[in-house]
């Protein structure tokens, strides 16, 4: 079967067995190997694309199903200079990845956190990761990398980073606490 995709911004045209799974496609005939098989059964996450701005386990989907869309991976993040995007950069500031076989679909499912409206909670972060495991470490460190990163891409992007709500409260009573002429907080 002949099919045309456009990922990271190139057309590719290929003749493809009709149930050539997207990640199979990626992978084998692009040599894309950021996109990483490693349940073959979609719990784990680590073969996260984007699709259309939209985190996909690309073990789930067949290539040809793909035509006719835009298809990115963790190789089409970074500037064609080698510069980090925000996600990735944040990444490697908060330490979100240890052995880093899960990080590119970890990167790829909180890059489509950004089109979500408002702040985001630790609690609404490590919900929308839930179909990403990490074998490694406790997610504490991937939460503070989403967050950071989030905030670096609404900052490129001009807008001002907004903090969830509990934040916002959790550092206003700690700053009162902080306060040496704070008067004790109604209970």
């Amino acid at each position: 079967m002949s099919v045309t995709l456009t990922v990271n911004g190139q057309q590719h045209h290929a003749d493809i067995p009709a149930e050539t799974l997207l990640v199979e496609f990626l992978r084998t005939n692009l040599q894309l190997t950021g996109t990483h098989v490693g349940c073959d059964t979609s719990q784990c996450g680590s073969c996260t694309v984007l699709i259309d701005d939209q985190a996909i386990k690309s073990c789930t989907m067949l290539a040809v199903q793909a035509e006719g869309r835009q298809v990115r991976t963790i190789e089409g993040l970074a500037a064609a200079d080698g510069t980090l995007h925000p996600m990735q950069a944040a990444f490697r500031e908060k330490h979100g990845l240890q052995c880093g076989f899960c990080t590119p679909g970890m990167v790829m499912s909180a890059c489509e956190l950004a089109s979500r409206p408002g702040p985001l909670s630790d609690d609404e972060i490590r919900h929308a990761l839930d179909g990403n495991l990490c074998r490694c470490t406790g997610y504490h460190n991937i939460v503070a990398a989403v967050k950071t990163g989030l905030a670096a891409m609404q900052a490129a992007r001009g807008e001002t980073p907004r903090e969830p709500a509990s934040t916002i409260q959790s550092q206003t009573a700690q700053e009162r606490s902080q306060s040496p002429s704070a008067a004790p907080a109604a209970v």
